[in-house]
């Protein structure tokens, strides 16, 4: 038995002006190809990983790695580069078939917020291709993030869709195993997967979609109970990603059945309705970062963390915006922290200088006026770093990164960490590599919206999400769309706010 795995993954947002070009895709763990495939992503916290690990259990088995490239989140894909690496991972596929034969099926590891510039849905023409290699009849399982803008063709060109069930994504290896049993069950005609989606005019609170607090835990709870009735394969609930400018933005619900896709429709729609019944609970009005900063003083725990979600790089934010850090330096704030703030030019002029010195700088608010102006102060340069790191986990567990030139500066009482690379704090582990214990801080911001917890929220006194000046503003009103093809809540339909 022959399976072939690969992927493209990337987080596309059409609010910010960069290009993701192949130079975003050429980094650490970008693109990875043939069997150097299987030993960098093997035992690690990945769909690929899941894929590998499950499929080395199956001494029938023959792994056939494709190519599984990735860049951190930005703006529209460039297309002639993403045709190239389109390309390659699909010759890399039509060159195993024509040397060893066809392929018994495919696993592919996607994200579900793609887009190229002329293609908006990249993760269906993605699949579709796939499909084009190997015919209808054997079977693609496909792994998708929480925040996919999903569609029918990628339903259609899929055998089945597996998504995320975790936000922090800590399941990533889990649903890659999933993904893979589905495809040796069909394989081995023990299933028929068929696949329905029921698409939701919603764009979902991020601050309500952490899956170990309510309202998200009882979503999730009822998803696995769907999951348990007869014929139900699986089921995808995904809250989408509102900055990106495609037609089908928003939530949706896909359910993969056994071979009736009735079951799988009429089920989408029964869990879709529950799910619009209750768009009040999935909405949350915008808090301000004084207004986040009070919460954490009533409270009355520190470390205070704040969750600058309008920041965050890890949906492809600059990361450069200003209103956290000047409101901090505003209240005279000591012991308090930023995690991270990418100003390139600023990292290379304290690595320059060195650690121990001080220097003038004019930090930030240099991507768009919308992040806010820079901030001219004097800061002392605390240590530098070429921003090499392995991570700790539970996310990307088992992989390395690097954050590029970063250094660790303090103006007044308030730390910074100016990085290079835009990637936002997944856990720890980078903060120690320039000496920061970050359970000594009163106050911890992170240009995040949820990841961080999965590091974070054992030490936190408390955790608020705010929305600072940024361009990933969760003021949704405040986004502008040409392509979205449906009136969503709470844009065009209002939530009750009383």
């Amino acid at each position: 038995m022959r399976i072939a795995v690969g992927g493209i993954l990337h987080e596309t947002s059409t609010c910010v002006r960069t290009v993701t070009t192949m130079t975003d895709f050429q980094h650490g763990r970008g693109i990875v190809g043939g069997a150097e495939m299987i030993e960098h992503f093997r035992g690690t916290n990945v769909c690929s990983g899941g894929f590998i690990d499950r499929l080395e259990e199956e001494e029938e088995v023959e792994i056939v790695p494709l190519l599984r490239a990735s860049a951190f989140p930005g703006g529209l894909i460039d297309s002639a580069d993403y045709a190239e690496i389109k390309n390659d991972l699909l010759g890399r596929l039509v060159e195993s078939e024509q040397a060893r034969g066809p392929v018994d099926g495919v696993l592919l590891d996607l994200h579900g917020a793609m887009v190229v510039d002329g293609i908006d849905d990249a993760d269906g023409d993605m699949t579709a291709a796939v499909r084009a290699v190997v015919g209808p009849e054997r079977p693609i399982v496909v792994t998708y993030d929480l925040h996919g803008n999903h569609t029918s063709l990628r339903v259609k060109s899929a055998t089945a869709v597996v998504g995320f069930d975790t936000f922090p994504h800590v399941d990533m290896a889990e649903r890659g195993r999933e993904a893979a049993e589905i495809v040796l069950a069909t394989i081995r005609g023990e299933m028929a997967p068929v696949g329905a989606i029921r698409n939701l005019p919603l764009f979902w609170a991020t601050r309500k979609q952490v899956t170990a607090h309510p309202p998200m835990d009882d979503v999730l709870r009822r998803v696995h109970e769907i999951e348990q009735r007869p014929g139900i394969v699986c089921m995808t609930i995904a809250t989408g990603f509102p900055w990106a400018d495609v037609p089908d933005v928003g939530s949706s619900v896909i359910v993969v059945a056994d071979g009736d896709e009735d079951l799988a429709q009429a089920t989408a729609d029964e869990f879709g309705e529950w799910v619009w019944e209750n768009r009040e609970t999935w909405f949350s009005a915008p808090v301000s970062v004084r207004e986040g900063l009070d919460a954490g003083h009533a409270a009355g725990e520190f470390p205070i963390i704040l969750a600058d979600h309008s920041d965050n790089t890890g949906g492809g934010s600059p990361g450069d915006s200003t209103e956290v850090l000047r409101t901090f330096l505003e209240l005279g704030l000591e012991d308090a922290l930023l995690l991270y703030l990418v100003d390139p030019e600023v990292a290379v002029q304290a690595h320059a200088a060195g650690a121990g010195e001080e220097i003038a700088i004019s930090l930030g608010g240099k991507s768009d006026p919308v992040q806010g102006p820079a901030i001219d102060c004097t800061a002392e340069i605390v240590a530098v770093t070429a921003g090499e790191f392995a991570y700790d986990g539970p996310m990307l567990a088992g992989l390395t990164g690097t954050m590029g030139l970063s250094a660790w500066l303090r103006i007044e009482g308030v730390n910074v960490v100016v990085v290079t690379a835009r990637e936002q704090p997944y856990d720890m582990a980078f903060c120690r590599t320039l000496g920061i214990d970050c359970a000594t801080m009163k106050y911890i911001c992170v240009k995040s919206a949820a990841h961080f917890r999965a590091a974070f929220e054992s030490l936190a006194g408390s955790i608020h999400n705010v929305d600072a000046a940024g361009i990933h503003t969760h003021r949704f009103k405040e986004l502008v769309f040409e392509k979205r093809k449906r009136d969503v809540f709470p844009v065009e339909i209002s939530p009750d706010e009383s």
